[in-house]
């Protein structure tokens, strides 16, 4: 049930029953991401979006510090070309494709990439401890993984205009009020609570979680009679599986449903 092993010393896998586990380990540089970090990241996605006994996908960077933004030294003399040239954009392929729920738990901070994945989980736990911050113009430049776009669809253009012109954190409580998360809990209860609700996904049909994911993704930015019509597609593709009509007859007998993922 419970196996353990380590795709990089900087990120830590753990499975624990149908939860994938990833934990950041680099406290020494508050879990910066550099390369090798971002790489190792994305490594650990694709590990347990390939395991087919693996139905969530929780990250979390400790109960100290989520993830402190890029690692400066990766982009100091580095001209526009040269970033270019790097690609940023292929470590977060893993996750933003991942069809899978992953569930974020956060405690300190999450600045700028570290904020940056966060918002690209489908779920986020906070605790009284965490802050979240795209901080990037107190060093000349301004997000560019998704910090401006996803930051001012979850939280509104007054609020993401602030965190970025200013370099202004929000609490997790704040976040939380604002839609940026999910749930916020007590000083260190992050992780726990993330792991409550991946248990509870992973118990769900299979088949209807993903549909649910692919159309609050692929729906989002669609005009509203264009996401309709895709939400009603998914929904009329659930009633040819078995899980449907297990889910229901279980319902009727009041009994607990037994899923089978087809």
């Amino acid at each position: 049930m419970h196996n353990s092993d380590t795709t990089s010393l900087l990120t830590n896998t753990e499975k624990k029953g149908a939860i994938g586990l990833i934990s950041f380990n680099r406290p020494d540089k508050l879990n910066a991401l550099d390369l090798a970090m971002r790489d190792s990241i994305a490594k650990a996605v694709s590990l347990f979006s390939a395991d087919e006994e693996v139905a969530v996908i929780v990250i979390t960077g400790g109960d100290k510090v989520f993830a402190a933004g890029a690692d400066l030294n990766l982009l100091v003399n580095k001209g526009a070309q040269q970033v270019a040239d790097i690609d940023l954009g292929q470590y977060w392929a893993p996750l933003l494709n991942c069809s899978k729920p992953v569930i974020a738990a956060v405690s300190g901070y999450a600045l700028g990439a570290g904020c940056e994945l966060v918002m690209m989980c489908d779920m986020v736990v906070a605790d009284s401890s965490a802050r979240f911050g795209q901080t990037e113009c107190n060093v000349g430049i301004m997000p560019g993984a998704g910090g401006t776009q996803r930051l001012v669809r979850a939280v509104g253009k007054a609020v993401a205009s602030m965190m970025l012109m200013t370099g202004e954190m929000l609490t997790g409580e704040q976040a939380y009020q604002l839609g940026l998360v999910s749930d916020v809990v007590a000083d260190g209860e992050a992780l726990n609570r993330a792991m409550a609700l991946a248990k509870k996904v992973s118990q769900k049909p299979p088949k209807a979680i993903k549909a649910i994911k692919r159309v609050l993704r692929q729906g989002a930015d669609l005009p509203l009679d264009m996401s309709l019509a895709l939400e009603n597609r998914e929904f009329l593709l659930l009633f040819d599986t078995q899980d449907k009509t297990e889910g229901m007859q279980a319902f009727l007998d009041k009994r607990k449903p037994n899923f089978i993922g087809k």
